[in-house]
């Protein structure tokens, strides 16, 4: 049931065709989430819950259909109000956000379009836009204790602050199953609208760990055991060269296009690497180069299973 903004308290629009879609859901294949709840020494001040830190990600405004049926579906935080535009074409997409909310017991307003728009923090909210409880941030220390039965897969973000590229690189990580995304405090973008409607709703499954200094951060994973492969135009070998690397806890970190990794994060690489340019140009977008990255780790993580 969607209520009218503009009006009375006692009056509410109904919407008549509500049902008739299916049920949507995680694929059913897609990585399990890393249990930060079982931490050894200091697991039993939590209750057994999960750790996390709040506030520091953003993420409280959410627009866009497919995101906003997303943050539904994550269930992973409290989603306060859905407003849709009262001239908006019936979807599938549509119908899966009012059925779940409904579910949910999450209020629906409609409101005009221009509303809509004046309230909106990207481009094209396409006449949809939720409003949330921030997200969690994943503490680094736990996650690097946590129990696990198969090694890392890290990806480190070093001073990428377009907002439509981070949003691309965090829809990639969760194709490919990355277990944490590693934001510095500064010098990157955090999650906008922008980030979380270009990830697709990637940012409501995936583990995101906020980190003062990455270079200390990127020490502290090595202390764990894990293997830090920085991508590098200029480096001597190609991603498709790290062989028998790809067994051992990795995190790939990827620079800024242009000014590309930080000279203190390249000291902190165990090993540079670079995507293959057999063209005229000499780079690609970074959420592509994450892309082949991400996904050549896992194809050879298979085949030497």
């Amino acid at each position: 049931m969607a209520q009218d903004r503009n009006s009375r308290p006692n009056k509410r629009n109904k919407r008549n065709n509500l049902a008739g879609s299916k049920k949507t859901g995680r694929n059913p294949n897609s990585p399990k989430r890393i249990d930060l709840s079982r931490r050894p020494n200091r697991s039993d001040r939590g209750g057994g819950r999960p750790v996390h830190k709040e506030h520091g990600l953003g993420g409280e405004q959410i627009e866009g259909r497919q995101a906003v049926r997303e943050l539904l579906l994550g269930s992973r935080r409290k989603v306060h109000e859905i407003w849709i535009a009262n001239d908006i074409e019936n979807s599938p997409v549509i119908d899966d956000i009012l059925e779940i909310a409904r579910d949910q017991r999450v209020q629906v307003l409609n409101v005009s379009r221009r509303e809509i728009e004046r309230e909106a923090r990207s481009e094209a909210p396409q006449g949809v836009l939720a409003k949330a409880a921030p997200l969690e941030e994943t503490l680094l220390a736990d996650l690097l204790v946590a129990p696990r039965d198969k090694p890392l897969l890290l990806v480190a973000i070093d001073g990428v602050t377009d907002p439509g590229n981070l949003g691309a690189i965090l829809r990639c990580c969760d194709g490919a199953g990355v277990d944490a995304v590693i934001l510095p405090r500064h010098r990157a973008v955090h999650i906008t609208p922008t980030v979380a409607k270009s990830s697709a709703g990637a940012i409501e499954y995936l583990n995101m760990c906020v980190v003062g200094g990455l270079p200390s951060s990127l020490s502290e994973m090595k202390s764990a055991g894990v293997v830090v492969v920085g991508l590098d135009d200029s480096a001597e070998k190609s991603i498709f060269e790290m062989g028998a690397l790809t067994i051992d806890s990795i995190c790939l970190v990827l620079g800024a296009e242009g000014p590309g990794l930080s000279r203190l994060v390249r000291e902190r690489c165990d090993l540079l690497a670079n995507i293959p340019m057999l063209g005229s140009l000499s780079s690609l977008n970074v959420s592509v180069a994450a892309a082949l990255a991400t996904y050549e780790i896992v194809r050879t993580r298979r085949v030497s299973k």
